[in-house]
């Protein structure tokens, strides 16, 4: 089942690279929190490195702004999404979470199977924003498109 609008954001622990592989959970994630999670298919792949992390990167300040965390995921490890965020100049405090088994992914039902690439299972590009937890925003592109999850789009949306 896919997550919407009105659904609590599951369970799950993700990993982020600090000191090492550092575990952290969904619950510390967004639990009290204003939070834009946004889902790239892959780390270092020319439409995420080009203009989706970018896009957050530059309006990072503008979410701040509007005490709102913003936190990127892909189905990656730890070490690739740490590399990805140096050669990014991702801003301190933007979390780079690694779902690097799928698990989040296929909890909220938004996998895709990309294997005819090469890449095998992957999350699908989206862009949500949950209030203490809880989706007050979902947006999920078409495959091959680009355009309802990008940080312009969002702040509209959310505004």
């Amino acid at each position: 089942m896919t997550i919407k609008v009105g659904d609590s954001i599951p369970a799950v622990t993700l990993n982020t690279l600090a000191d090492g592989i550092q575990p952290i959970t969904t619950a510390e994630i967004f639990g009290g929190r204003k939070v834009v999670l946004f889902c790239v298919p892959g780390a270092f792949t020319p439409t995420c490195s080009e203009r989706h992390l970018p896009g957050f990167v530059e309006r990072y300040a503008d979410f701040r702004a509007r005490g709102i965390d913003v936190a990127c995921i892909a189905v990656n490890d730890a070490f690739v999404m740490d590399a990805w965020a140096k050669a990014q100049h991702v801003p301190e405090g933007m979390l780079m979470l690694a779902d690097g088994n799928g698990d989040f992914t296929r909890a909220i039902g938004l996998e895709m199977d990309a294997t005819p690439f090469g890449m095998g299972m992957r999350g699908k590009r989206y862009a949500l924003y949950a209030e203490d937890g809880v989706v007050r925003h979902l947006a999920v592109e078409a495959p091959g498109e680009f355009k309802a999850s990008s940080a312009d789009a969002v702040l509209a949306a959310i505004a």
